[in-house]
Parts: C-alpha cells; structure tokens; sequence
C-alpha cells in the first residue's frame, strides 16, 4: 500500500514583500537627500562667514594715507607734466596710492583792447601738487616722471605741505559762488611803477603806484598837487605805463 507522503509547501513570494523591498529603497534614498541638504547647508554657512573679495581689497585700501606734496617741475609744462604723471600712475597700477594731481590756479579778470575776459592764473609756477602715498615705489615713480625735478622738503625728505597751504590751493581753485575766494583782476602794474593818468579829473597827470587792489581791480597812484603828494584812487585801466 503506497504511503502518502506530504509535498512540500509551495512557497509564493507576496506583494507584500515588494512593497517592503521598495520602501526600504525610498527610505534609503531619503536619507542619502537628507544628508546631502545638510551637507549644503553647512557649506552655505561656511561661505557666509567668508567676505566678498572687493570688501577685503577695500579694507586693505582703507589702510593707506596720502599727504599733499609739492612737486618741482619745468616751468610752462606744469598741464603737460600733470597729465605725463597721471598717464604713468595708471600704467604701473597704482592709482590706489595716489589722488588728485593738480596745477593750482585761480581764476582773474584781465582787461585787453578794453575788454574783459576770464583767464586762469598759476599759483606757484614751476610747481605741481601731488595727493599720495609715499613708498619706494611711488617715489621712484614720480621722481622718474620726465619734467619732474624733485619733491619740495629738507634733507632730501619730501616734506607734506601744511593744512592752511591746502586750504590755499583748495580754495582757489573754487568758484567764488560755491565758497572760493573773490575774483580777482590782473592789474599790470606794481608799487613803485611810474604811470601816466589818461582820462578822467587828473588826466596827463603822472605818478607812482602806491598800492595795487587785484581784489577790486584798482590801485593807489600817489601824483603832485600844489606841491604835495596826494594820493588818487584810480581803476588799473585809466593809467598807463611812462
């Protein structure tokens, strides 16, 4: 009689397990998303404690102090010299160094042909003034600039010109309706110069100057009356040289 023997069990893999299977992915996968996000984070933080390169080169610019110098130069090429030195400042980089490089003028009145026009007068010719900061190198740069002769100082050390001087050369240079000094006008004679009155109440008479106002564009002309010297105030123009 033939024994009956038990089959095995028939073993089915479930749905179930799938779905078990492919969670256990997702999980893994949002933990690797995770991990990556906290991983960003941190570099987002890090790169916020970092300043911005331009802040850096401004912090470091920030450091640097410039005085005014004054420069000798060859005379009537002071325009020529100034615009030679900036050319050169800006060539080798170091436009952080220097500032403003100016002629010092100011603006007078000046009568020809009996009219008036407005012409720039130099302050200090055969001089330039120079914003900066002095190094080996920028010295060596000015120095070597062709129409400069040297800084102004004793000793062979530039001496920084002082802060009513810049105060001159400022103020000047402004015009008279944002601050700067009044106009003046350019009267072509000086005390001591024989003149020749040429119209008015005193006409042909002659005398010397006795004092000249380029702030008001008049001057002192010291004549004989009655055998005294007597002084007669006069516009510049209504006298001419003997």
């Amino acid at each position: 009689m033939p024994v009956a023997t038990d089959s095995p069990p028939s073993v089915s893999v479930s749905d179930d397990a799938t779905v078990v299977d492919d969670s256990a992915q997702e999980g893994e996968a949002d933990e690797d998303l995770e991990a990556q996000s906290e991983d960003l984070e941190e570099e987002e933080e890090v790169d916020m404690d970092v300043e911005p390169i331009e802040q850096i080169v401004d912090s470091v610019d920030e450091d640097i102090e410039m005085d005014w110098y004054i420069l000798k130069v060859q005379s009537n090429r002071e325009e020529s010299i100034r615009e030679g030195l900036q050319r050169r400042v800006s060539v080798a980089g170091f436009d952080r160094f220097f500032g403003e490089i100016i002629v010092p003028t100011e603006d007078v009145a000046e009568f020809k042909n009996g009219k008036k026009r407005i012409v720039k007068r130099k302050l200090y010719p055969g001089y330039i003034v120079v914003h900066m900061s002095i190094n080996d190198d920028t010295w060596f740069l000015v120095r070597e600039t062709p129409g400069i002769g040297d800084f102004t100082g004793s000793a062979g050390r530039p001496s920084p010109m002082l802060q009513h001087e810049v105060e001159r050369v400022v103020q000047a240079s402004m015009p008279e309706e944002d601050g700067g000094e009044p106009m003046k006008t350019v009267i072509p004679f000086n005390v001591g110069d024989r003149v020749r009155i040429k119209e008015g109440t005193f006409e042909n008479f002659e005398g010397d100057v006795d004092d000249v106002d380029e702030a008001n564009g008049r001057m002192t002309v010291m004549i004989n009356i009655f055998g005294r010297s007597t002084p007669v105030e006069l516009e510049h123009w209504q006298t001419e040289a003997v």
